[in-house]
């Protein structure tokens, strides 16, 4: 009795090490096998600062330098005067996973998000800034792409929630900084 689960042993533990290499960002499994998207979002937020305020506030860590309050976050590998390469990290429970990303700017009305390595092979978001009557109407879109079919799904579903946890809380950040300082112009 005891051979049998002495074999699974050392599948188990490479199961379990691929799983956390998976959820931390670190293995990227881009087989393109079974390819499955699935949206993210929209999250919709009117914030009471005008677009440019916005824009601003959202492009000056990656295209200016990054503040030191962020370091935990964020860190910009490359930049240009409208595109950054920067790695984002994000701690959930006790796994922190790291996303490599390449950021575009489209001033004042865009910003676009494409993942190069993380716990899924295909995402890309946007954020999209428009005129309204309280400021900027903000809207957060995008999809996310997993393999091997149903298991890819279920994975999907799984890196979905907290994505879409992390971007709302981000959003609460941006709408504070860019209230305050469209409040004290």
């Amino acid at each position: 009795m005891r051979r049998p689960l002495t074999a699974l042993t050392p599948l188990m533990a490479g199961a379990a090490g691929a799983y956390t290499l998976l959820a931390r960002g670190a293995l990227t499994l881009d087989l393109g096998v079974g390819r499955r998207v699935r949206p993210l979002g929209p999250i919709l937020r009117t914030i009471a600062a005008p677009p440019e305020t916005v824009f601003d506030v959202i492009a000056a860590p990656y295209l200016g330098r990054t503040p030191r309050a962020m370091a935990d976050k964020l860190e910009v590998w490359e930049r240009s005067a409208d595109m950054a390469l920067a790695a984002h990290f994000t701690t959930t429970g006790r796994t922190r996973t790291t996303t490599v990303e390449t950021v575009r700017f489209e001033r004042p009305h865009l910003v676009s998000f494409r993942l190069l390595r993380g716990p899924v092979p295909h995402v890309t978001e946007t954020y999209e800034l428009r005129d309204a009557p309280e400021g900027t109407a903000f809207v957060d879109s995008g999809e996310l792409g997993t393999d091997l079919w149903a298991l890819g799904g279920w994975w999907g579903d799984q890196v979905a929630r907290p994505w879409e946890r992390a971007v709302a809380s981000s959003l609460e950040e941006i709408a504070a900084e860019a209230e305050r300082r469209a409040a004290l112009a």
